[in-house]
């Protein structure tokens, strides 16, 4: 168990899966974290889900905030950040994690109204989080903050038929180092996380058949959504003076290495 400390962590899509147990995690090692999402009652379910864990710190309706917030949303996105220093005085770590894995489907047919909405959640969202933090981060004392982008395995090779999701994916990478080098002179850390087969409902498919590029069908293993947590927990702790920019974490037998 670490030190108590004070850091402040706001991750977007924080009801479920990848974010919800990364959540977890950083209250148990100390941190005070907002949860956000669009579904404060299901925000509110994951923090009591985290509680018997994260209690060590003291009670969690000190150290666990639920904040509705839409990140397509420009003004949405401006209460979430003005509402998190209000409570809690500061932010330290930003984990853009909201995403979206729809439309599938052959490019040719993808209806640009379903194109445009995973556009703005797994990009736009990522970016106006990430200009608010800069903002908040810039602006503080201690000056400087963390910034973790939930990129994924198909920022370097996209599955079939999943133009829109892998567009936005290779788009956030660009934009992380891009950030990760205009952060410098504000001693911002911005780095990504890659991730790939961690077992959320978001994936329950993988277990039941994925489309191959050679036109197959075949189930994919998964991991554990807490080793994606642990490896978001690393990356948050770092010292100021070191960065991840890019990690790729993923079930061991997937089949990544060696397609194509």
């Amino acid at each position: 168990m670490s030190a108590p400390h004070n850091r402040v962590a706001l991750i977007t899509g924080a009801a479920r899966g990848i974010g919800a147990a990364s959540a977890a995690a950083l209250l148990a090692d100390g941190w005070r974290v907002v949860y956000s999402g669009r579904d404060p009652v299901a925000l509110q379910a994951a923090i009591d889900h985290a509680a018997p864990q994260a209690q060590a710190f003291g009670p969690l309706s000190t150290r666990a905030l639920a904040v509705k917030a839409d990140v397509t949303d420009a003004g949405s996105v401006a209460a979430l950040f003005d509402t998190t220093v209000q409570h809690f005085g500061r932010l330290d770590l930003l984990f853009n994690n909201a995403g979206l894995f729809a439309p599938k489907g052959l490019l040719e047919d993808i209806d640009f109204a379903a194109w445009k909405q995973v556009v703005d959640t797994n990009l736009n969202g990522v970016f106006l989080c990430t200009q608010h933090a800069f903002r908040v981060m810039k602006s503080q004392e201690p000056r400087g903050g963390r910034i973790i982008n939930n990129g994924s395995v198909s920022a370097h090779a996209p599955r079939p038929n999943s133009s829109a999701y892998t567009a936005t994916k290779h788009a956030v990478t660009g934009l992380t180092k891009s950030a990760s080098l205009d952060g410098r002179r504000y001693d911002i850390a911005v780095g990504q996380i890659d991730i790939g087969n961690a077992a959320t409902d978001m994936t329950t498919a993988f277990t039941q058949g994925v489309a191959q590029a050679d036109g197959s069908t075949k189930v994919e293993p998964v991991m554990d959504v807490s080793c994606v947590a642990q490896a978001v927990v690393y990356m948050a702790n770092l010292p100021s003076s070191a960065n991840v920019l890019n990690m790729m974490v993923m079930a061991t037998q997937m089949p990544f290495v060696g397609r194509g």
